[in-house]
């Protein structure tokens, strides 16, 4: 009988322990309004490292960064190649608390090219 007890304590301790797993897995997939990808250009994202640990303080799972308050104003911006027309910025979104550090080490990155603006994508960053 003895025997029977502790490999029923381990199966439902195995059990529990893969459950907890899974929820936290699927807690970091449940971000429904989280960002797939970011558009950002060399003055957003320099804005964006720069509040990074104002950023990186909220509480929530999921963190709204607004970088409205970063976008110059009265410059006039090159002219897109005729061949491809760069991606609007996106001035604000949401991303889990995973994306934004990932965020943060893609923009800091060697070598990055964000002028015009460049495509962050953020699926692999769980």
């Amino acid at each position: 009988m003895k025997k029977s007890f502790f490999s029923w304590r381990a199966t439902v301790a195995g059990l529990a322990g893969g459950l907890l797993l899974i929820v936290n897995a699927s807690a970091q997939d449940t971000c429904g309004l989280c960002a797939k990808r970011v558009v950002i250009n060399s003055e957003l994202a320099t804005c964006f490292l720069d509040q990074y640990d104002q950023f990186a303080k909220t509480s929530s799972d999921a963190v709204v960064v607004d970088l409205s308050s970063c976008a110059s104003r009265g410059v006039v911006e090159a002219l897109p190649s005729p061949n491809k027309a760069p991606a609007e910025p996106d001035m604000q979104f949401i991303v889990s608390r995973p994306q934004l550090a990932c965020l943060k080490k893609q923009l800091e990155a060697p070598g990055v090219v964000l002028d015009p603006s460049a495509t962050i994508e953020l699926d692999s960053c769980k």
